[in-house]
């Protein structure tokens, strides 16, 4: 930073700060208003129960309204918070108003509007009167003229006299009080910031418990996710390579007999016949190994594996995989990517009606994985539980993963994964 940036940011941050302090004694009279309001009317209106229950809800939600304001300008200002559990919307009726009332959030955010209001105001007039002074005692000898004849100026309450000594001390008093308006400034805002920080943060273990809470779901759906993957190897490894070992050992069973009455033609059949099941099966199994773990993601890495998972699609695909050349990731995000591209491309495959598919992968600025498969088929694609991409969305969960698709009718389908 030079030496001339320095005054101009200084100034800029006392700015936005005085800003702050002077926009906080309205919105202190608003929010201790409704901190008396909800309580006095509420309070009273338990007597209906029902009326002051649903007055006590709305000021709690207002009041959290209200929090997450004051937590956005302190941020605004530099002074961010610590993450609060956010309040989970989408009830209704008694529903909503028993979850406003067992909000421990909501009620320190009414709380914080109680002590806010003298704060504020303390805060406002030191403010007024520091900037007030400051400009005035600078700007003296401007309207000094103007004062009427008798007026007692600040040299004559230090016991001076003379409009040139009462000029100069006014305007070193104006100049001193401007000087230390940024740290008086400062200071006031910590003042609303050390409050802020005893209500409006929250407890200290809200942060956690939404991390818990995140992890917890996460982990449900990916052993949602991993149960149905073995459902669906087992019933394809029924359904495919197991029958053609069957049809395999009886075929052999049968050259074997044919062979020891001396039928060659029908052995030599049967054994064809048998080679046929052999490398079938051979082709499923390495088709269900491509879905579980497949050796060129091991050993080469996602640009690979993908770059050949899109080469054994029965679509045409154009792939753009901006990674550096030998860069591998994380086993994990490799794996959930890869499941991303090569269900997609299946689900392409088998309903899309799709002529081209275009599969993106690459890395953001902010380190994000990203993985994109276009096609334009008839759309209509759906991520819902019962449908093939539900599985896509459990797999991300367990690595913080998120699924989008698009999918419109007529207009194609984009399949879009963003893995941190």
């Amino acid at each position: 930073m030079t030496a001339s940036s320095r005054p101009r940011r200084l100034l800029g941050r006392t700015a936005r700060e005085s800003g702050y302090l002077l926009l906080s004694f309205p919105l202190a009279v608003v929010g201790f208003v409704l901190a008396v309001t909800t309580v006095t009317v509420g309070v009273t209106a338990l007597a209906a129960f029902l009326l002051g229950l649903l007055v006590l809800a709305a000021g709690l939600a207002a009041a959290r309204a209200v929090g997450s304001l004051e937590r956005r300008r302190l941020a605004e200002v530099g002074f961010p918070l610590p993450a609060v559990l956010p309040y989970r919307g989408g009830q209704r009726g008694t529903a909503w108003v028993r979850g406003r009332l067992t909000d421990a959030q909501a009620w320190l955010d009414l709380l914080f509007q109680v002590l806010n209001f003298p704060i504020s105001v303390a805060s406002f007039v030191l403010t007024i009167t520091w900037w007030s002074v400051g400009l005035g005692g600078l700007t003296y000898p401007l309207y000094s003229w103007a004062l009427p004849e008798g007026d007692i100026g600040l040299a004559d309450l230090l016991g001076a006299s003379g409009p040139v000594l009462d000029n100069a001390i006014t305007v070193l008093t104006g100049v001193l009080f401007l000087a230390s308006a940024p740290w008086v400034v400062r200071g006031l805002v910590h003042v609303h910031h050390a409050w802020a920080r005893l209500t409006l943060a929250g407890t200290s273990h809200a942060a956690l418990e939404q991390r818990v809470s995140t992890l917890t779901e996460s982990r449900a759906a990916v052993v949602g996710a991993e149960a149905e993957t073995l459902r669906r190897i087992e019933r394809d490894l029924h359904d495919g390579p197991q029958q053609r070992l069957v049809r395999l050992s009886m075929d052999l069973q049968a050259a074997q007999r044919r062979l020891a009455d001396g039928d060659r033609e029908a052995t030599s059949a049967l054994l064809t016949e048998s080679l046929e099941h052999v490398q079938g099966s051979l082709a499923e199994l390495r088709t269900l190994s491509r879905g579980i773990a497949p050796p060129i993601l091991v050993d080469r890495g996602l640009a690979a594996a993908v770059v050949s998972a899109a080469g054994q699609s029965p679509i045409p695909v154009e792939t753009d995989i901006a990674l550096a050349p030998g860069q591998r990731l994380a086993p994990a995000r490799e794996s959930a990517a890869y499941f991303v591209v090569t269900e997609a491309l299946t689900n392409a495959a088998k309903h899309s009606a799709a002529s081209r598919v275009a599969v993106r992968v690459g890395i953001d600025d902010d380190g994000v994985l990203r993985v994109v498969v276009a096609d334009d088929g008839v759309g209509g694609a759906h991520p819902g539980k019962g449908h093939g991409l539900a599985g896509l969305r459990d797999r991300l969960a367990g690595v913080d993963g998120e699924l989008h698709v698009e999918s419109a009718d007529g207009r194609g389908t984009v399949v879009s994964a963003a893995i941190p």
